[in-house]
């Protein structure tokens, strides 16, 4: 009978530990959480990337139910995209878009990594021709493409056909013409699940009608962060790093130039790691190649530290800007802007330690004692013995100096009496005298 009441006392505090376990799950706060709507209108660029970086980080601390991005845009950039892209693929919740007017080009991209998709009456999808439209760019964006709306579960053959005009559509785009897709066509071929006239009914469609939804616009962070991403400017502060780091090295810390260059590699490498596109190895290459070299400045060496320090920034810069033939175009593009400045401004730096081992200082001047070759001027109109002859070169001494000389053309029997009568840098030349 003991047994059975010990027993039935353990039930009790299992199925008591039991429930405080299972309501302490994060399942049931999750029912409650809200939808997260962002918006993606214009150009797609860094700004639209760190928006959605932001509101995917706080989809999983909010516990959110799902992720409705409303978006209408002609495109923009495509490594912006992409990044997006990622994101989306990666979200742990069900994720909507919901196409307003259009999705082209890279908006398409970020349109079909969406779980599900719905488009307004009226709207469109597609047109995604890279530009400039090469074969290498055609080739990368239709397999970003097709990989893209495999992994959703959609038909590769259409995405790719977004991309590449060549390939068509039967019934929607002829060889030679660009596949787009209008609200009824992207039902049709399951590039949209259904068309919605506004956010409610898309939410009503997806079993969110009811849930609280939690808006995110671009702020000014993120417009920042955007203008930062700009083509233009990341070049710009690429060539502020390059010029900060040839000063540095040319004038061993005057501390200006590497204020300078701090802040733009603050303001380049913020801006990529707010868009999730720079991570924890191209900052670390960064600082530790600028720690290579200021090692290098300091310590004296044969410059293997300050060559791998410079390494190691090129490396970091080329990851962060994607790695590719773009990357390789902005970055020559950014170090010819920084040499061209660093020559002009060169001659009003002082020099370090450093710097001399690079270029050599030391010239040999007339000042100095040294000179490139004999001045023989001083034997001009003075006569001499030819003890070879001349035929029509040979020797002769003046003052007992033995010379090389030439004839004006004529040969010259050995022991004769000459008078130099040109001299031309170390070429002398030389007449008989008429006894």
């Amino acid at each position: 009978m003991r047994y059975t009441v010990v027993h039935k006392i353990l039930f009790v505090l299992l199925t008591a530990l039991l429930f405080l376990f299972v309501a302490d799950r994060p399942t049931v706060a999750a029912a409650s959480g809200p939808v997260i709507c962002i918006s993606i209108k214009g150009e797609i660029n860094g700004g639209q990337a760190a928006l959605i970086h932001k509101a995917m980080a706080d989809a999983e601390s909010k516990q959110a139910q799902a992720i409705l991005v409303e978006i209408d845009t002609f495109g923009g950039l495509v490594d912006s995209a992409v990044s997006i892209r990622d994101m989306i693929t990666s979200a742990s919740v069900p994720t909507i878009c919901y196409i307003k007017n259009r999705a082209w080009s890279a908006g398409a991209l970020i349109a079909i990594s969406h779980k599900h998709i719905a488009i307004a009456p009226g709207g469109s999808i597609g047109a995604a021709e890279p530009i400039p439209t090469t074969e290498k760019t055609v080739a990368a964006l239709k397999a970003e493409f097709a990989a893209t709306a495999n992994k959703t579960g959609r038909n590769p053959r259409v995405a790719e056909a977004m991309v590449d005009k060549s390939l068509g559509f039967p019934g929607y785009a002829e060889p030679g013409q660009i596949l787009a897709l209008t609200d009824y066509q992207a039902t049709k071929v399951g590039f949209a699940d259904v068309v919605a006239p506004d956010r409610a009914a898309v939410l009503t469609q997806f079993g969110f009608g009811d849930s609280p939804v939690l808006e995110y616009t671009l702020g000014w962070q993120e417009k920042a962060v955007g203008w930062l991403a700009d083509p233009t400017v990341k070049s710009f502060l690429m060539s502020i790093i390059f010029l900060a780091v040839l000063t540095e090295i040319k004038t061993a810390g005057l501390g200006v130039a590497a204020l300078i260059g701090v802040l733009a590699a603050a303001l380049f490498f913020g801006s990529q790691w707010i868009t999730g596109i720079a991570g924890w190895l191209e900052i670390l290459l960064f600082l530790g190649g600028i720690l290579l070299v200021v090692f290098e400045l300091y310590t004296p060496g044969v410059g293997i530290f300050g060559i791998s320090g410079i390494i190691a920034i090129f490396a970091s810069l080329f990851l962060t800007l994607g790695a590719n033939e773009a990357a390789i175009n902005l970055l020559a593009i950014s170090l010819l802007a920084a040499t061209i400045i660093f020559l002009v401004l060169v001659r009003r730096l002082p020099s370090s330690k450093l710097w001399s081992r690079f270029i050599l200082n030391d010239s040999e001047t007339k000042s100095a004692g040294f000179s490139s070759s004999l001045d023989y001027s001083i034997y001009l109109a003075k006569t001499g013995i030819t003890p070879t002859g001349l035929r029509p070169a040979g020797t002769m001494i003046i003052d007992g100096t033995q010379l090389d000389v030439v004839s004006e053309g004529q040969f010259v029997e050995p022991n004769k009496l000459v008078k130099v009568v040109n001299i031309t840098g170390n070429r002398i030349v030389v007449r008989p005298v008429d006894l």
